[in-house]
């Protein structure tokens, strides 16, 4: 059943006193009994069909059909004599009354009337595929691609491994199961779930959302680069494989081993290389942030089929995206077991694999590698972003989100480990082809692996069009996955918030999200774009949504409580949480959010881009953009203790007080009237 779509029941008891025998029979008033009465008549009927059974006591010989299907019934009143006997629909005789005479509308009668809600249903996912395919293309996206391979061999490869489970064990999955159980319990978005578990700390929603619309600002920029790329390898010969073109420059040169009078210094640059700053990006038309210098059409136009297609894959709701995604999210690893076979058998691929799993022990004694690892996890499965907390709210209410949680969490980390053979079979290859080092093709991290060092590898293998094509279209649509789990977060969100304004007006609503997003991102579509998209990527949504999820963390375990929330689980599922998610929800997971808060305030990261180091003040403005979204959470404290009404101490525990969720699953009203 539908949440607010569910038929709430009423037992409404009508009961013949001393002195109503004359009284007129359409004649209703409403009367007061005692709760006892109401429990021995009747009982609560639950959603999920378990319990089906109507009053106690019943006559079963004499009932009469309502129209929900259920049978009026005649239980014995506690205020009648014992030689009372009720009929259902006709006369009674007794010695209730002490006259003996028959009188109309007999004995106790038990009526179930059926009540729908005005509210419109909440929509749900078509199958549990939808779902499960949609968690896993929002966690599987570009950085599983481009981060993890570079972070792990970066920081002692096969030895990298170890603690980057540990984090996912203790921190990553624990935090993943813990927004599912509360997406689907509570079936809210990431504003209005706050009135349910802590109303005070209502301002994280707004935050959450604040967040999101930072990153629809840049990441899908990327996508628009990887469209561009994917537009130019429809032809025979891929432009970024030659140092003909108009945009090359006298230090382009093909360093190839077949190549043989070539001869690479200090200052020469790949055609690859070319084509993606200077083509793509002309980045080389921008000094710096100051000067980001003109919008570039060709971007522009790009960015709006992207959006084009957000757009008309999220504008009904989770019916359509479900759809989208059994495309978008299995698409990818198609092309990546073809691009792993066709590394395989690459000649140096070996030396590659060979340098990505090569376990450095002697790393694991730095601080930093530990802080690479929770960082990795933790963006890779994306708590915080308030989309784990949308799709879930659209599960059943008895969906074993334990189990999905587990599946979806190892399917991300597999990827990861995935991509990074398909990387470095590759980066093996350029290292043969160049006679040089794994570590010296592999220096680039980011967008830079995947559009300077993967495209010139690709264009160097036989049938280069054909992987072109097939790579970039597995970037884009590793990007729409997230695109789509992004702003539907913030979309459900919203609607929860503010359904009567926005519930009949979805499709208008998203279309406005989609153009703020489009024209947010504008800055990014610049010459200097990249170095906005570097900024955005740093310091608007890293540090701000780890310290979002660490107060939602204290929030559920503390205030809330792990009891509570743990009974709620129980309840959900059947089962009760053990005491290593327990450990992890009170404990752990504060710990592991708060060692990655100061690792990154005591290690603040060295930006830098191309060969533009970013100035002091960008790193201020950086913070700024950071805290613009934070600074939600307490604003939002502020205005809540003021506009709540009693003593401090009244508003300070009304604020903190949840109020009980009045889904089907838990609400139901029994009332008595005569």
């Amino acid at each position: 059943m539908e949440t607010k779509d569910m038929m709430m029941t009423s037992m409404l008891t009508m009961d013949k006193g001393e002195n109503e025998g004359e009284r007129d029979k359409g004649r209703e008033e409403v009367g007061g009994e005692e709760e006892g009465t109401q429990q021995e008549n009747g009982r609560l009927m639950l959603a999920d069909g378990l319990a089906k059974r109507g009053p106690k006591n019943l006559n079963s010989g004499s009932g009469q059909q309502v129209s929900n299907g259920f049978s009026t019934s005649t239980p014995q009143s506690p205020r009648e004599g014992p030689g009372t006997a009720a009929c259902a629909g006709g006369t009674t005789s007794g010695s209730g009354g002490g006259t003996g005479s028959s009188v109309p509308l007999g004995g106790l009668r038990t009526l179930v009337v059926q009540q729908t809600s005005l509210e419109r249903p909440r929509e749900t996912w078509s199958k549990k595929m939808d779902f499960l395919l949609s968690v896993i293309g929002y966690a599987v996206d570009l950085g599983n691609v481009w981060r993890f391979p570079y972070i792990c061999y970066q920081n002692g490869g096969g030895a990298f491994l170890l603690p980057y489970m540990l984090m996912a064990v203790f921190g990553g999955v624990p935090l993943f199961y813990m927004e599912l159980a509360l997406g689907q319990f509570h079936r809210s978005g990431c504003i209005s779930i706050w009135k349910h578990i802590c109303p005070i700390f209502k301002g994280i929603g707004f935050a959450i959302c604040i967040i999101a619309l930072y990153i629809a600002f840049y990441y899908n920029t990327i996508m628009a680069w990887a469209l561009y790329y994917l537009l130019s390898s429809f032809r025979p010969t891929l432009p970024w494989s030659t140092c003909t073109n108009s945009w090359n420059t006298a230090n382009c040169n093909r360093y190839m081993s077949t190549d043989l009078n070539v001869s690479w210094s200090n200052s020469s640059k790949s055609p690859a290389e070319e084509f993606y700053t200077r083509q793509v990006l002309q980045v080389h038309l921008s000094p710096g942030l100051h000067q980001l210098g003109s919008v570039s059409w060709q971007l522009a136009l790009c960015l709006l089929f992207i959006f084009t297609i957000v757009y008309f894959s999220i504008w009904k709701g989770v019916k359509t995206s479900g759809k989208v995604v059994w495309v978008t999210a299995t698409f990818p690893y198609l092309v990546l077991l073809v691009l792993l076979i066709r590394g395989a058998t690459l000649p140096g691929a070996w030396r590659g694999v060979v340098f990505y799993l090569k376990p450095d022990w002697e790393k694991l004694l730095s601080t930093a590698v530990w802080i690479d690892a929770a960082a990795q996890i933790f963006f890779s499965l994306g708590p915080g972003f308030g989309v784990l907390l949308a799709f879930a709210s659209y599960n059943p209410f008895h969906n074993n989100c334990y189990k999905d949680a587990l599946v979806t969490s190892s399917v991300n980390c597999l990827t990861s480990f995935l991509s990074g053979f398909v990387i470095f079979t590759v980066l093996g290859y350029m290292a043969e082809m160049r006679q040089q080092d794994v570590d010296a093709v592999a220096k680039d991290a980011g967008p830079s692996l995947l559009f300077i060092i993967y495209a010139e590898a690709i264009a160097n293998m036989p049938a280069a069009t054909f992987f072109a094509i097939i790579f970039f279209l597995m970037i884009i649509m590793l990007g729409l996955d997230s695109t789509f789990a992004g702003l539907e977060g913030v979309i459900t969100a919203m609607l929860d918030e503010f359904p009567h304004i926005l519930a009949k007006r979805r499709e208008w609503f998203v279309f406005g999200l989609v153009c703020v997003c489009y024209l947010g991102a504008l800055s990014t579509l610049t010459y200097g774009g990249a170095f906005v998209v570097k900024l955005f990527e740093e310091y608007a949504t890293g540090p701000a949504v780890i310290t979002v999820v660490l107060l939602e963390v204290i929030a559920v375990s503390w205030f809330y409580g792990t009891n509570r929330f743990c009974n709620d689980i129980q309840l959900m599922l059947g089962f009760y949480p053990g005491w290593f998610w327990r450990i992890c929800w009170v404990a752990i997971c504060p710990c592991f959010l708060l060692f990655i808060i100061i690792s990154f305030l005591a290690f603040p990261p060295e930006v830098k881009l191309f060969n533009y180091q970013y100035p002091q003040w960008t790193t201020v403005l950086g913070y700024c953009i950071g805290v613009s979204s934070f600074i939600c959470v307490p604003a939002y404290m502020v205005y809540h203790l003021l506009n709540a009404k009693g003593t401090f101490k009244q508003r300070l525990l009304k604020s903190i007080t949840p109020v009980p969720s009045s889904d089907d699953h838990r609400n139901f009203i029994v009332t008595n009237a005569v």
